[in-house]
């Protein structure tokens, strides 16, 4: 990864053009923004576009903008995409232009079927030709049972298209961590057997969507989440930076596998701007400035804790991936999966 071999220490920022967000985990969480989230993106702007990438589809991209900018990020619609407008460019390669669809979701995902030219319904007595199903807090049973009912024949035989905006099985609330639309798309798949087609991150659409509209050469993601966030941003070619104010923390990290490996490891995004230290290998120890490990067998040891947890844990990582072995395969101490980072 480019965390690695950079051969300066240089800030993640530097020959960056575009800076893309997700939003929770990383912005905020509920309502109320992260520590150091604001400042730290708006320093971010001068020479580059904000621009924000999320998988949450119980809102509009305008009343998510008019969010950012209560919280101090003048925000205008076009800078957010959302996994409902991924799901309608699906969509409209999947069933006739104005049919009506079964929505599972919130007003984000009603308002972008509507503008997509779509009939909106909530049942599945109107015939619908597909599902597409998204995250709302207002989500419960009856449309669930509906979805199910819609979608009880399989594709292959002849049944309609059902398309997710996102399977992130958690969100993070300021009240603490929430199931988010994956738990809710399992109900349904546990009711009917069959798959989603996803729309949002970790697959590719959301993002090649976001750098055409930006027209970004030199894009940055910023990410809480090594399953849709990280692994989304490197199958779309882009580098990316893990913030550890949501969901994965460090013993997340260390279990990355190849795919879910991060280009930067930021404790939060005050270090967006800080020279990022070069990991160095020499007589098989990893140094990240003064902390250093090493992997003696089935043991993962620290050498040198240095002064900066963060620190500890990218030299951890570096080694761990290196070795092309899986977590479970060392011993490792607890200061290295220690969580000193913030979280909702």
């Amino acid at each position: 990864m480019a965390l690695f071999g950079r051969g300066t220490d240089r800030a993640p920022l530097d020959g960056v053009d575009v800076v893309l967000a997700d939003l929770d985990g990383v912005v905020y969480a509920g309502a109320g923004a992260l520590p150091h989230a604001v400042e730290s993106l708006n320093r971010a702007r001068p020479g580059r576009r904000l621009a924000y990438i999320t998988n949450n589809a119980s809102r509009t991209d305008a009343s998510v903008a008019q969010h950012l900018t209560e919280l101090g990020l003048q925000t205008g619609a076009s800078d957010v995409v959302t996994s409902p407008q991924a799901a309608m460019r699906l969509l409209a390669t999947r069933i006739p232009a104005g049919a009506t669809v079964l929505v599972v979701g919130g007003e984000g995902l009603v308002v972008e079927v509507e503008k997509a030219g779509f009939v909106v319904t909530r049942s599945a007595e109107d015939a619908p030709a597909a599902v597409v199903q998204g995250f709302a807090p207002e989500v419960g049973w009856t449309q669930l049972a509906e979805a199910a009912f819609a979608l009880a024949l399989p594709e292959d035989e002849g049944g309609i298209p059902w398309i997710a905006t996102n399977t992130d099985w958690t969100i993070p609330q300021s009240r603490g961590i929430a199931p988010g639309n994956g738990t809710l798309v399992s109900a349904v798949h546990t009711a009917v057997g069959r798959l989603a087609t996803v729309a949002g991150k970790p697959e590719v659409p959301i993002f090649d969507e976001a750098v055409a509209r930006f027209e970004a050469r030199h894009p940055l993601f910023l990410g809480d989440r090594l399953d849709t966030d990280i692994l989304g941003a490197n199958r779309a070619g882009i580098p990316s930076a893990l913030v550890l104010t949501g969901i994965d923390r460090p013993k997340h990290v260390l279990a990355a596998p190849a795919g879910s490996q991060p280009t930067f490891i930021l404790g939060d995004l005050r270090e967006l701007h800080e020279p990022y230290p070069e990991a160095r290998v020499r007589d098989g120890v990893v140094s990240v400035r003064g902390a250093c490990v090493r992997i003696d067998g089935p043991d993962l040891l620290i050498v040198s804790e240095g002064d900066r947890p963060i620190d500890l844990l990218r030299a951890g990582a570096k080694a761990v991936w290196d070795s092309g072995r899986a977590i479970f395969g060392f011993r490792v101490p607890e200061q290295l999966y220690a969580d000193p980072f913030h979280r909702p």
